[in-house]
């Protein structure tokens, strides 16, 4: 069964399976050594089988240094490199399982949260299970208790993630970032997506988890929260602690690594080390050609895009004495005309940067409009789609398309496409496959010089601002219109009520006129009074 999205429901793993998989449990720690043993008391109690549980503790400089209790089945490592990534990633390069289970050493696991995890791990094998954790701030007890719950309640959840899960039906409604789910504390990850995403990054001071977790999204990941792997946080989370600190540092590295955080890559400009949109064009298709539609691309009104050029570029030689007959002169001028702009990159090969959420292959001939790229990314997040294709021509000689690709969705459908199976075939059951007409989104053959960056972008904010301006002005301007309408009609009825008096003040001066002419006068004095006339001296 396929899960389209991250709709995870369409797995409905048993209740009860055979357990197969052999998971690795790594529990990076530093100090701590009363609440260690109560973890690894906790992991002696599963009630998935030991035999296929592998337990790895990494001492991350300790001192004094850790120890074991007697009996348990763990491993004890030592890093000296300071940081729970590296520790982590200590424990990593030692595992064997089939699942890496992260576990931190102050969280203490209820007897069935494990088998809970592996329970998702049976059905599918790109999956990243995270369960749930409660903070106590109850004291830690010398031994570990019977009964956890009235031990550790009353307990306070992880409100963020409950959060998330609740407002995004169980990370099921196409959410933007389910990511954000993968937190190290008591989180399971299938072996073979963390071997292609790649260890934590021990670069970073804070968000190694979230920065992580999307790198296994882009490796194709499914995000599963499961109630039933439950744990006991014991005391509150740095996190916790100082939140708006922690969120600062965080922040300010996770920028550079993670381009699903649109909010904190304001900057009009500036460039990022992980792309929102890597462009690759034919860097052979003729300086001519190339020119314009790398140009169209980096003046456009998505500055966060970056552009590989595939070429031959390592065996090029220029012939210095004759540089007009040499017969590379295309490929001499796209890469010296390229070679310093830092968002273009000279490559072998065809494959960008795989931290880029999007990858944009663009034909020879073509360039984009200056919000081109923009309006096909705004239509592939709205849609969730995995492949967007621009239908630029077609001929008796087929069908030339731009193609505007998630990378996350050609991940997850390389994991699940069938022997002999188009690929895009995938990916339209994981995420979603779409046409549109390259004229229509500003995809053209002779492009105009850059007219400034955001200009097409900027006009049709201002314009949908405008028109929302406008009928606001429209629906003010209506409601004076019936104002005035009704006033309208109330005077219009004064009048004829006042006409059909003075008539009737008439022919009663006439009449008086023809019984008794002395009662003329009074007569007229009183209709010009009702008329709003002064009666003449």
């Amino acid at each position: 069964m396929r899960v389209r999205g991250n709709d995870y429901r369409v797995l409905q793993p048993p209740e009860r399976f055979t357990p197969e998989l052999r998971v690795s449990v790594i529990v990076p720690a530093y100090g701590g050594q009363d609440q260690l043993n109560l973890v690894l008391a906790a992991l002696d109690r599963q009630t998935y089988p030991a035999e296929l549980t592998e337990i790895i503790v990494v001492d991350n400089g300790s001192s004094p240094p850790l120890t074991l209790p007697s009996g348990s089945a763990a491993r004890l490592l030592v890093c000296e490199q300071p940081g729970r990534a590296a520790a982590r990633n200590a424990g990593l390069a030692e595992a064997s399982g089939d699942v890496i289970h992260w576990l931190d050493s102050d969280v203490v696991l209820t007897s069935g949260a494990v088998e809970a995890h592996m329970r998702w791990h049976h059905a599918a094998p790109y999956l990243v299970v995270t369960g749930y954790i409660r903070f106590t701030d109850a004291p830690v007890p010398v031994s570990l208790p019977d009964d956890l719950e009235r031990a550790f309640e009353p307990a306070e959840p992880h409100a963020w993630i409950v959060d998330l899960v609740e407002r995004t039906n169980g990370l099921t409604d196409n959410p933007q970032r389910p990511f954000s789910l993968h937190v190290g504390g008591a989180t399971s990850v299938n072996a073979r997506l963390v071997e292609a995403a790649g260890p934590m990054d021990d670069e970073l001071i804070l968000g190694q988890d979230t920065e992580m977790g999307y790198r296994l999204a882009q490796a194709g990941a499914v995000f599963v929260p499961e109630p039933r792997a439950r744990a006991y946080h014991l005391g509150p989370t740095m996190r916790m602690r100082d939140k708006q600190r922690i969120d600062r540092v965080s922040h300010a590295f996770v920028a550079d690594r993670i381009p699903a955080y649109r909010w904190l890559r304001s900057h009009p400009s500036r460039q990022w080390k992980v792309p929102y949109v890597a462009a690759v064009l034919d860097g052979t298709a003729g300086y001519d050609v190339v020119r314009p539609a790398v140009d169209a691309l980096l003046a456009g009104t998505v500055p966060d895009v970056s552009v590989t050029l595939v070429g031959p570029w390592a065996s090029l030689e220029r012939d210095r004495r004759a540089p007009l007959k040499d017969p590379s002169l295309e490929l001499v001028l796209v890469h010296g005309h390229y070679l310093h702009e830092g968002r273009v990159c000279l490559a072998e090969t065809g494959e960008p940067d795989p931290g880029a959420p999007y990858v944009l292959r663009l034909p020879p001939g073509w360039a984009p409009g200056e919000d081109s790229l923009a309006r096909l990314l705004d239509l592939a997040r709205d849609e969730g789609l995995g492949l967007v294709n621009v239908l630029l021509d077609e001929s008796e000689q087929g069908v030339v398309s731009a193609r505007l690709e998630r990378v996350s969705a050609f991940a997850r459908a390389a994991l699940v496409v069938r022997p002999g199976e188009s690929l895009d075939d995938a990916v339209d059951d994981v995420s979603g496959v779409s046409w549109v007409e390259g004229e229509t989104y500003g995809f053209t053959r002779e492009p105009g010089e850059p007219a400034g960056r955001r200009s097409a972008y900027r006009t049709r904010v201002d314009a949908q601002a405008e028109a929302a301006r406008l009928a606001k002005e429209v629906e003010r301007l209506r409601g004076q219109v019936t104002k005035w309408r009704d006033e309208s009609k109330r005077w219009r009825k004064s009048a004829v009520e006042l006409r059909r008096e003075v008539g009737t003040l008439r022919r009663k001066l006439s009449a008086a006129n023809r019984a008794q002419p002395g009662m003329r006068a009074l007569l007229s004095t009183t209709v010009k009074r009702a008329l709003g006339k002064k009666p003449r001296t």
